[in-house]
């Protein structure tokens, strides 16, 4: 069994992209492999989550008023 990783980061904090941010297939609305958010986009934490297999934080992130993202801590920072 893999030890659960703490979250790094908390509910409400700005963060902003660290990498840009690609649909992988979750956003059916936008072009397969195209750009939801680049690299730099600000957002808002809005729920800590944890992923079951692989037992790490992922973060939803509000970017803008109608993108939330599933997020690694790889893929954010803070401001």
């Amino acid at each position: 069994m893999i030890d659960p990783r703490l979250p790094k980061y908390q509910w409400g904090q700005h963060v902003k992209a660290a990498i840009d941010l690609i649909n992988d297939g979750s956003f059916p609305d936008a072009p397969s492999d195209g750009l939801l958010v680049g690299a730099g986009g600000i957002g808002e934490i809005v729920q800590v989550g944890r992923h079951t297999e692989a037992n790490v934080p992922i973060y939803l992130v509000e970017f803008g008023e109608r993108l939330v993202i599933g997020c690694l801590e790889e893929e954010i920072a803070v401001l």
